[in-house]
Order: C-alpha cells, then sequence, then structure tokens
C-alpha cells in the first residue's frame, strides 16, 4: 500500500497563506464571506492580481485553499512541476467545471458507458444541448479507440472512472494519456474509488484528475465537496478558476475544514477498506446465491493484471450479482441489520446501494443491462468496521 511522500495532515509555515507568525496546529474555519483591505491601493492590487490576498469567498478563503493545495499534493506527489487544486461545492460541479470550462459547441466528449448516472446526465443535460456531443466507446479497446480519434478530430476530451462504477472496471491511465496526447484532447479522470492513496492518475499523464470528495476523502459522511486538481497552470488559474469563480460552485470553508479533518485517516483508512474488501469478496464468491463479483483483488477480475500494474491496492469497492434478479437484490437489502443501504460511498461504514434503482436509474435500462449494470446487481462499500460484523450481515441477508 503506496503511502503519501507528503501532504501533511495539518496546515504548517509552508503553506502560503502562513507565511508569518505563529501557524496554528489545527486548520481555522475561516467562516467569512468578505476580507478586509487595509488601503484601496491594496484592494486595488489584490483585485489585479498583483498582490497575493483573498477578496471574496466566492473567489478564494484560506480554509479552502489550504484543503484545495493539500489534495493537490496528493495527487501530484513525486511529479516534477507544481500540482494545482480547485475545491469544489460537489464531485458533480468539479465534473461541470471541467466540461464547462474546457469544451466548446461542436466539441466531442468521449467516454465509456458503465459511468456515474449523474455524470451521465451532466454530460447527457448540460452539456448536448450547449452543442457539445457526447461519444460512448469501450476505452480499453485501443484499436477503436484509434479508429474513432482518426475519424473524429472534434473529439477534444476524453473522460473515464477507473475503477468504474459499479462493474469495476479499469482503463489503462498510460494508454489514455497517449492517445489524448496524440490526438490533441484533454484526458479527464475520476479517481474517486481509488483515491490518491491507491492511484495517481497524472503520474501516468492524465491532464485531470476530479474526485467527489464527499466520499473516501472525507471518508465520515459529513460533508459534501468535489476537486479538480492537474498540473496545467494556465487553465488552473486562468479559465477554470474564472469559470468556477462566476458559476459560483466553490466549496464552503466549512465543508473544506470537514474535508480536511477527514483526509487525516486517509491512508489508514484506505488499508482498511482493502483489507475488509477483500475478504467480503471471497466470501461472496463462495456463496452458491451469487452468480458474480466483481472485485480488483480477485484474480479471475478481467482487469486484474492491469490494477495490479497501476493501482497500489485494489479498493473497498465491491459489487456482485445475486442469482435471483430485482426480487432477490430486494429481499437481501431489507434483511441488512448492521449494513446501511444508502446511496453514497466510501465512509467508514459499510453501505450497499442498488444500481439499477438508484445511482444509475437516470441510464436507459438497455444501455445497463448491455454493460453488466443488471436488476440483480448490488454495490458495496466496505468499511472500517470489525469484518466479522460485516460478513455475518451480508451472510445472513443473503442466505
Amino acid at each position: 500500500m503506496a503511502t503519501p511522500q507528503h501532504g501533511p495532515s495539518s496546515i504548517s509555515a509552508r503553506d502560503p497563506q502562513w507565511s508569518a507568525g505563529n501557524p496554528p496546529h489545527q486548520l481555522p474555519i475561516y467562516a467569512a464571506s468578505s476580507f478586509i483591505f487595509d488601503s484601496i491601493e491594496q484592494g486595488m492590487a489584490i483585485f489585479d492580481g498583483d498582490e497575493p490576498g483573498n477578496i471574496y469567498s466566492r473567489f478564494g478563503n484560506p480554509t479552502i485553499d489550504a484543503v484545495a493545495h493539500k489534495i493537490a499534493q496528493l495527487e501530484g506527489r513525486g511529479l516534477e512541476g507544481e500540482t494545482f487544486g480547485l475545491l469544489t461545492s460537489s464531485g458533480m460541479s468539479a465534473i461541470s467545471l471541467l466540461g464547462l470550462g474546457l469544451l466548446s459547441p461542436g466539441d466531442v466528449l468521449l467516454t465509456h458507458a458503465d459511468l456515474y448516472g449523474g455524470t451521465v446526465a451532466v454530460f447527457r443535460d448540460i452539456l448536448t444541448p450547449l452543442g457539445i456531443e457526447m461519444k460512448v466507446h469501450d476505452l480499453r479497446d485501443q484499436t477503436g479507440l484509434v479508429e474513432i480519434l482518426e475519424k473524429h478530430p472534434e473529439i477534444k476530451c476524453i473522460y473515464c472512472e477507473t475503477p468504474s462504477n459499479p462493474i469495476l472496471r479499469c482503463i489503462d491511465l498510460e494508454q489514455i494519456a497517449a492517445l489524448a496526447k496524440a490526438y490533441d484532447c484533454y484526458s479527464i479522470v475520476d479517481n474517486t474509488f481509488a483515491t490518491p492513496m491507491l492511484q495517481q492518475p497524472l503520474s501516468f499523464g492524465i491532464d485531470f484528475v476530479i474526485h467527489s470528495t464527499t466520499k473516501y476523502l472525507n471518508g465520515h459522511g459529513t460533508g459534501t465537496a468535489g476537486v479538480v486538481v492537474s498540473q496545467h497552470e494556465d487553465l488552473m488559474k486562468g479559465e477554470l478558476l474564472n469559470k468556477l469563480r462566476l458559476l459560483g460552485g466553490t466549496a464552503s470553508p466549512w465543508e473544506a475544514w470537514l474535508l480536511h479533518n477527514g483526509m487525516k485517516t486517509l491512508s489508514l483508512r484506505m488499508e482498511r477498506h482493502c483489507q475488509n474488501a477483500q475478504l467480503v469478496a471471497e466470501m461472496l464468491q463462495a456463496l452458491p446465491q451469487v452468480v458474480q463479483v466483481n472485485y480488483l483483488g480477485l484474480p479471475d477480475h478481467t482487469d486484474y493484471e492491469l490494477a495490479q500494474r497501476q493501482m497500489q491496492g485494489p479498493g473497498g469497492m465491491i459489487s456482485f450479482e445475486l442469482a435471483g434478479g430485482l426480487e432477490a437484490g430486494k429481499s437481501f437489502m431489507n434483511k441488512l441489520q448492521f449494513c446501511t443501504l444508502t446511496p453514497t460511498l466510501g465512509d467508514v461504514d459499510t453501505l450497499v446501494l442498488h444500481p439499477a434503482t438508484m445511482s444509475h436509474r437516470a441510464l436507459d435500462p438497455d444501455i445497463r443491462r448491455a454493460h453488466g449494470i443488471s436488476d440483480g446487481l448490488v454495490r458495496i462499500s466496505v468499511g472500517v468496521e470489525d469484518i466479522a460484523d460485516i460478513l455475518h450481515d451480508l451472510e445472513q441477508a443473503i442466505g
């Protein structure tokens, strides 16, 4: 399990907002909508960008900026050059920011079918009416990818989740990054499932990484936020920052502080998530009522070898297929006593969801089923509780 080379658990004198004086041990919450100027000249200089400083919390805030910087450090560890982060109000806000900030009418976004349903809805309901087309292709098919990129020079962005939600398919990051560069596209990876502890897409040449920080980075179900991370300084300090400010999608200081607090245990939590999920996957695989288990820690997973190469652990997410379809899935979820039925993931608690009727209900049913998201599919975000409690509850609910 990889551990970060840097990315301190609290702010320090090295952080730019604490350039003088004794910094506090814990990150303060700057619950302020605006900031005071010493003089009109200072205000003008800050507005013009000639002097560092804060103006208005929609534009930036010391608490928000410290957390964005911390996540950028985690994603960019070991890389040459600086990595930049923009903290948003949610993961959906991060996705929307990149779509609106990088693409123009006439451009095409290339992605794959097994995406989070909300992401598909953004592409379909927000970007498509603006004249930005979405094309779907199996991003693991290199020959087909080259053909579609050759045929459609209007493709300006390749977007993927790896591991994907909820089938846990992996996409070769090095391959996607190379193709994006060869065909003058941006590459974007949703790294929510893996976190920077298990996977660093920027190190493979990916242009932008996003997270729903609501999930593993916060880890406790206490706040909603998202982040965009990149080494493209011109875009992160220019077009994307400007769009974020104008759209008003900045995270709040309180949400940023909750995220910062949760991240202090991220490395420990991810290690335990992986350990517990491995045992849960092996238990599920042995049950006759379960016909398929999707977990990257199982050698029979289609993308097991790829995950071994580009990840530092299989993660805490599992999906599995019950033999009895929808009715078996409903019965299982209604029998749970210890695990929690809720439409989220990445908490310290074990969380169970039914994709077909929850996270992926916005997808066309035929498309869902064609890509493995059947009516009997169950998704589990395995928590960090005592493994005996998790296994007992799952087994009794299935039985």
